[in-house]
């Protein structure tokens, strides 16, 4: 037995999790968390604080560090838990689960004959609730190779062990996702990555006109699929997780107007994110395709600022009505 343990942490060392505590694992995560605050220069802080300033232009300095802190932390923790996920089987995962918010919305979602798609920002623990959702079917799920061998095929071996086919993230990827969906099945889809700029439209999130991937809208509109939010967040307490279902029911999501569908996609995903704005990946560059600054991670503090400046304005104007018609 110890020789085949030892024989399965030599082909892939990412196997110790499986024997490692989530307790211990949150609190080296806790510990990284402070290290990486006591650097405010390294990459992801900055990029926190940038994506801060960005989608809360009037916000101050010092409520701009208090959100950067819990951010950081749980960012950290969102992480370990996350691996925790891969190493263990689906039924660690399942047990992690206390409660489901509004679960009704997704159980009336499937009986769409159109099929569900199942929207997931990046935002707490979202593999936590992979092995959840799998037990209601098969998804068919778009996958992208993670960096290094050893990490894609941890990964790669976490997620197969569900129900789920996996297909990749290209044209043969939508066709099967569209096929699904056709078949009355579901899939789930990460709705926030930067897409090419092929894939996307610009539109506002949060206020900031930036790039946005076009592909759920456009299933959406072909489909007339069920669309359903979700969210799967660490409890208060810590004591497990959540998992928040939200009611997709904009009718512009189906627009054939693809800009004005993924608009409207944009404003569902900032309700889902604002019930838990600290647990959301605020450490990725989701801005760094800008028509009217390029890339602010790479912009001078002076532009940055200006830019900035010209968003608070905006802001101003649109929640005054007379400011916006002088």
């Amino acid at each position: 037995m110890l020789r085949y343990y030892c024989q399965r942490l030599f082909m892939n060392p990412f196997s110790i999790f499986k024997f490692v505590p989530l307790s211990v694992l949150q609190m080296l995560a806790r510990f990284v968390a402070r290290a990486i605050l006591n650097r405010p220069s390294l990459s992801v802080v900055r990029t926190i604080r940038i994506n801060l300033k960005l989608v809360h232009p009037e916000m101050a300095d010092d409520e701009i560090d208090k959100l950067t802190r819990q951010i950081v932390f749980n960012q950290c923790l969102s992480s370990v838990e996350s691996v925790k996920c891969w190493a263990m089987p689906s039924e660690w995962s399942l047990k992690q689960i206390r409660e489901i918010h509004n679960q009704e919305l997704l159980t009336a979602a499937f009986d769409n004959p159109n099929g569900m798609l199942a929207i997931v920002p990046h935002l707490g623990t979202w593999e936590m609730m992979n092995a959840w959702l799998n037990q209601f079917g098969a998804p068919t799920i778009m996958y992208k190779p993670v960096q290094g061998q050893i990490s894609n095929d941890f990964v790669l071996r976490g997620r197969q062990r569900l129900n789920a086919t996996l297909v990749p993230t290209d044209a043969t990827g939508v066709k099967a996702v569209f096929k699904t969906l056709k078949q009355g099945g579901f899939s789930i889809i990460l709705p926030d990555h930067v897409p090419d700029p092929s894939g996307g439209v610009i539109v506002p999130f949060y206020g900031v006109n930036t790039l946005t991937s076009t592909l759920t809208p456009k299933l959406a509109a072909k489909t007339k699929c069920s669309l359903v939010g979700l969210a799967c967040v660490r409890r208060q307490d810590g004591e497990g997780f959540d998992i928040h279902c939200y009611d997709l029911n904009d009718e512009s999501l189906y627009d054939r107007n693809v800009e004005v569908a993924t608009t409207a996609l944009n404003r569902a995903i900032e309700h889902i994110i604002n019930d838990n704005f600290t647990h959301y990946i605020w450490g990725y560059r989701r801005f760094k395709r800008l028509p009217d600054l390029g890339n602010p991670y790479k912009s001078s503090s002076s532009d940055l600022e200006a830019y900035r400046q010209q968003l608070k304005m905006s802001a101003t104007a649109s929640s005054d009505p007379d400011m916006e018609q002088s």
